[in-house]
């Protein structure tokens, strides 16, 4: 069995400010998330329900 390597990518409005976090989205069953500024420093893994639930929250107009 052959595992992907994490896909990488940025939202497309961060601006390429640098301070970013980057997200993969094709490891099944979770969500890996990093820092742009140090990629080697380590990445948080979140399940696909969370994150999910974590973007529809901050999507919403008023969220601090």
């Amino acid at each position: 069995m052959t595992t992907d390597s994490p896909r990488w990518f940025t939202s497309s409005y961060s601006n390429n400010g640098g301070a970013c976090v980057e997200v993969a989205a094709n490891v099944p069953g979770t969500i890996p998330v990093r820092d742009t500024k140090d990629r080697d420093a380590g990445t948080l893994t979140f399940r696909t329900d969370s994150w999910s639930a974590f973007v529809q929250f901050a999507s919403q107009k008023g969220t601090p």
